[in-house]
């Protein structure tokens, strides 16, 4: 009687068709197409990576940034000043500014600093960046107060020390994880100046460096007096709106009036002649040419403020924009796809701009092994022939992690768009499923036979 079940049992199941068939990869020629199994190892996975692919760039809008990388903006060159003659006086005053201390040098709008190595030489290459060969070649402090060095960005180092300036330039290049090797050094002094005019030689505008300028450095850099008669010529200071006076006589013979130090922003006249309407018109205009030159700034600033939110909501909305058309799946993207015993099915979008390699298809897209019923022995990544001659044919490379070791090959097997990963199942899981399967059958055709 059992006998009987079993068999009646049997040409039911086989005429109802429920049979259960699992995905298998097989090595050779079928019906479908001619498979290469190759075992994946150190050597195998040099092979599979020799194969050509650039991965898709991310966006140019992503690199961008919305910052100004122009010049200086400024006033335009200088004025004439206007001269107007008046009669000598009987006898000059003196009259000294406070005394002062001289600051260390504040790096200001308009220098230009040099990124240099610890030997001096400014022609090195530092962690990436191109150290500056000459001053036109050098990174130009700009109107917001920052240079911009490539690979780094943006670092703001205007009314810094030079002390200062490179520990902020040593945390921005720690940040960017470049090697901050280098010292800084001031090639250009263009933000603080000293203007000299009147009875000299060449009359000018003097930069102010590292070391303190003193008074009798700034006439000799101006070429000198060329007043005829000492008895009736002053040297004229003008500071924060009030004019100091030396003869010139008492100058050259007191050595500690020689050393009056200068600071930022001092104009010097040197009259021969007592013209003190001439002096006034020319501090005059220092002093109007300095706030034109502020208010110039001013709206330099503002306008580039302006431009820099104009820009960056532009680059802000086309980054929305792409985004968007990624969600809805508007953007050409290379895929490769997950089967089989993985915990989640589906497709793997190569990143932008890098190669992914099998680990991250497998436990970033796939989820990880189905733990219960995957065979870590039969791990297959299917890659089609790029020969169109050979369009039948492909090559599954199998991962074998029986030893967990055999993992770290997944992490150095690039993948290719198009390709396919296969996860192989258990046998037990195949004999539990054609169980599970078949069971509903086998009671329903055993009760009927036995009725």
């Amino acid at each position: 009687m059992r006998i009987a079940i079993a068999f009646i049992t049997s040409l039911a199941l086989s005429g109802c068709g429920a049979v259960y068939h699992s995905q298998k990869v097989v090595s050779g020629s079928t019906d479908e197409a001619k498979v290469r199994v190759v075992d994946v190892t150190p050597q195998s996975v040099l092979v599979a990576n020799r194969s050509s692919y650039d991965p898709k760039d991310i966006p140019a809008v992503f690199k961008t940034t919305a910052g100004y990388g122009g010049g200086i903006r400024g006033a335009g060159a200088i004025p004439e000043p206007a001269y107007t003659a008046q009669t000598r006086p009987n006898a000059l005053e003196t009259r000294l500014p406070p005394a002062v201390t001289p600051e260390p040098y504040k790096i200001g709008v308009g220098d230009v600093v040099l990124l240099a190595t610890p030997t001096g030489s400014s022609v090195e290459e530092l962690s990436g960046l191109l150290a500056a060969q000459n001053s036109r070649q050098g990174y130009t402090v700009q109107d917001d107060g920052s240079i911009a060095i490539p690979d780094v960005g943006r670092v703001a180092i205007a009314g810094l020390t030079l002390e200062e300036a490179e520990a902020t330039l040593f945390q921005s290049l720690v940040s960017a994880q470049i090697d901050p090797t280098f010292s800084l050094e001031v090639s250009e002094f263009n933000s603080k100046k000293v203007s000299i005019g009147g009875a000299v030689a060449t009359p000018g505008v003097i930069p102010v460096s590292l070391t303190p300028l003193y008074l009798d450095e700034a006439l000799a850099q101006a070429g000198g007096t060329t007043a005829a008669n000492m008895d009736y010529t002053s040297v004229r200071l003008y500071r924060d709106g009030t004019i100091y006076q030396v003869p010139l006589e008492s100058l050259y013979s007191n050595s500690s009036i020689q050393k009056i130090p200068l600071l930022p922003g001092d104009s010097v006249f040197v009259d021969d002649t007592y013209q003190l309407d001439q002096a006034s018109a020319y501090f005059e205009q220092q002093i109007q040419l300095a706030e034109y030159r502020q208010d110039a700034r001013t709206a330099a600033l503002s306008q580039l403020q302006a431009e820099v939110n104009l820009r960056r909501n532009q680059l802000a909305e086309a980054r929305s924009n792409y985004q968007a058309q990624v969600q809805f799946d508007a953007v050409d993207r290379d895929y490769v796809y997950l089967t089989g015993e993985v915990n989640q099915q589906g497709r793997f979008p190569l990143p932008l701009g890098r190669q992914a390699s099998l680990a991250d298809a497998l436990y970033e897209g796939g989820g990880g092994l189905a733990v219960k019923t995957a065979d870590p022995r039969h791990i297959y990544v299917l890659r089609g022939s790029d020969d169109p001659m050979e369009f039948d044919s492909l090559t599954a490379w199998q991962l074998n992690t029986k030893n967990a070791a055999a993992l770290t090959l997944a992490t150095r097997f690039e993948l290719r768009p198009n390709d396919i990963i296969f996860v192989a199942e258990q046998p037990v899981t195949k004999w539990n499923r054609v169980i599970n399967q078949i069971t509903p059958s086998l009671i329903t055709t055993g009760v009927s036979a036995i009725n």
